[in-house]
């Protein structure tokens, strides 16, 4: 009886939760067309992780590098759309005019985005793996006053921030090492004099761009020039990714015009050796004379990509290869060309650094070259460069290609120095504070500089290595750390030898000859009127350590900004030989753009 009497408002309530129901079944599979009267002026949250995912594939296929300043994303379809983990639908509301929002989650609790806002500012591509480091702190000299670390002549990462900007976003913090950027650049250092160290060291002191109450000082080794001819003969065995994932035209087909510009620079008594890796490894080229530049053309040409990646397999067969090639008097090195994706056999980065350092103490030395995005393996092709006595380059454009294996060849194949180590002791009387920008990854232990067991970077034939480190002179008003309770600042005026008091910095390097096992020393005492360097250089160098601080959001600059290192770099750009400099503004205005 009580059913058939439900009163009126029970009636009509129930009608409308149904009706609710019916509509919110109805608009989280309908766009349903709204216009915004008045849309926010900030972004009100960032996009899914899916949509990031596939902005990444739109940016690496677009026609245009520079369509994606300007590239719209997409909000989910009802075809394409997936339920929440929660179990809530997706609600999609689009607008005609080009300007939506995205609700997505259940209810109204989860994400919403504006298809009109730009995309988020870090759009490197999500499956490229880069090592996560913090940016080496402020110390104190009074309790931490020396800085130890290896060399790096490395510049991978400038040429992968360099191609993220060129696509139109900026490159992810982790993938800046301003080390790279800065070593990218020649600078005018002086020659080493013959018969002396393979490398001299230059030092300058110049007030800070971005501070002036720190100053800045720069350390710089220029290793002594080797012409090709007079090389011993080179074995070298290509090493070749011919997986699925290099189909890209920015991998294998990139790969194979660089190869070609390498085989330009080598000599007829040079020898040459192809093997291949995809689902497993295999000799394509047995060992040639570079006066058969066509044959070795033939098989160059004839490369094709398809299959998972044997890293580890391809990397034993080289070796295997390059043992072979080895004769009294002659250099060997395995070439790795790849985008870093190894997944089949051994991959991960300790094994694979003990088989390639093994093999580095058995004579074959290994370099590498990096191409494409999307997968890219940074973080592993720094630890086989590292571990095989080699450089890592990052290859984006034909021109890079010709930078590392044309105009850079010989010191690129050829090492002159190895075990390069530097440490830089400051006087607690003159510098209160100090940090060096960059190298994060190379740092060492104090006592590791004397230790010749532990390895460090190797110098080739022509290369020069910059350091730049930020100190803070004792009195300066830019001090951070407080005075010490029980550390008086008198205590340091009286524990410094007076033959040192006007020192700011005493510089230490380490290097062994190639193949000694015994370390030789070089010492430079630093004082502030030092000025080996030409101001106009170390300012430019000044405006690179910037740049990458800007990228990587070092909080030492205070309101400094891309276009203040654009201004520093114009101002101080001096010889451009090959252009670099020009194209190191170009990047600065690129990062101008993407940031907004």
């Amino acid at each position: 009886m009580i059913g058939n009497h439900i009163p009126r408002a029970i009636l009509i309530s129930s009608a409308s939760i149904l009706t609710l129901a019916f509509v919110a079944i109805a608009v989280q599979s309908i766009n349903w067309p709204i216009k915004e009267e008045n849309p926010p002026q900030q972004p009100v949250a960032v996009q899914l992780a899916q949509d990031e995912h596939a902005a990444a594939k739109d940016a690496q296929t677009a026609p245009s590098p520079m369509s994606n300043f300007t590239k719209t994303l997409r909000a989910p379809t009802p075809e394409t759309s997936t339920p929440s983990a929660s179990g809530g639908g997706v609600l999609s509301l689009s607008s005609t005019q080009g300007r939506g929002i995205a609700l997505n989650g259940p209810g109204l609790g989860g994400r919403i985005r504006r298809a009109d806002v730009p995309p988020p500012q870090y759009l490197s591509p999500e499956g490229d793996q880069f090592a996560s480091v913090d940016a080496n702190p402020l110390k104190n000299v009074s309790h931490d006053p020396v800085s130890t670390f290896s060399i790096d002549v490395d510049t991978a990462s400038y040429s992968y921030v360099r191609r993220s900007l060129t696509n139109g976003h900026l490159p992810k913090p982790d993938a800046v090492r301003v080390e790279e950027m800065l070593n990218y650049f020649d600078y005018d250092y002086q020659v080493p004099d013959t018969g002396g160290a393979p490398f001299s060291t230059n030092v300058s002191v110049v007030q800070t761009p971005w501070n002036k109450h720190t100053k800045l000082m720069q350390v710089g080794i220029q290793g002594h020039q080797i012409p090709l001819a007079e090389l011993p003969p080179q074995n070298l065995v290509f090493l070749i990714d011919t997986s699925g994932s290099m189909k890209h035209e920015t991998k294998l087909p990139l790969l194979q015009q660089s190869f070609r510009l390498l085989l330009t620079s080598l000599r007829d008594e040079d020898e040459v050796a192809i093997v291949t890796y995809a689902g497993k490894a295999g000799v394509l080229l047995e060992p040639t004379r570079v006066t058969d530049r066509d044959k070795i053309l033939d098989k160059i040409n004839a490369l094709t990509s398809g299959g998972s990646t044997a890293g580890h397999d391809g990397l034993k067969g080289a070796y295997a290869l390059a043992e072979k090639m080895t004769g009294e008097g002659e250099q060997t090195r395995v070439i790795l060309a790849t985008d870093g994706d190894f997944n089949v056999g051994i991959s991960d980065p300790d094994s694979l650094k003990r088989f390639v350092s093994d093999k580095r103490e058995q004579g074959t030395a290994l370099s590498v070259l990096g191409f494409g995005h999307g997968n890219y393996n940074d973080e592993l092709m720094q630890a086989l460069a590292q571990n095989g006595q080699g450089v890592a380059a990052y290859i984006d454009t034909v021109s890079e290609a010709r930078k590392v294996l044309v105009d850079q060849v010989v010191s690129s194949i050829s090492m002159i120095a190895q075990d390069v180590k530097i440490q830089v002791e400051f006087n607690p009387q003159t510098v209160a504070e100090y940090r060096l920008i960059g190298y994060e990854t190379r740092a060492l232990k104090t006592e590791d500089f004397k230790n010749d067991k532990v390895d460090a970077g190797d110098i080739g034939a022509g290369h020069n290595v910059t350091a730049l480190y930020e100190i803070t002179p004792v009195g300066s008003p830019a001090i951070k750390f407080p005075d010490g309770r029980y550390s008086p600042a008198e205590e340091t005026s009286t524990s410094v030898d007076e033959a040192y008091s006007g020192e700011l910095a005493f510089v230490k390097l380490r290097y062994k000859a190639p193949g000694e096992e015994e370390s030789k020393l070089i010492e430079t005492p630093v004082r502030e009127t030092d000025q080996n360097i030409p101001v106009s250089e170390t300012l430019f160098a000044a405006s690179v350590a910037s740049f990458g601080q800007l990228l990587k959001g070092t909080d030492y600059l205070g309101n400094w900004s891309y276009e203040d290192s654009e201004k520093l770099a114009r101002e101080n750009k001096g010889v451009d030989r090959f252009g670099y400099r020009s194209e190191f503004l170009t990047i600065l205005r690129l990062a101008q753009t993407a940031r907004q």
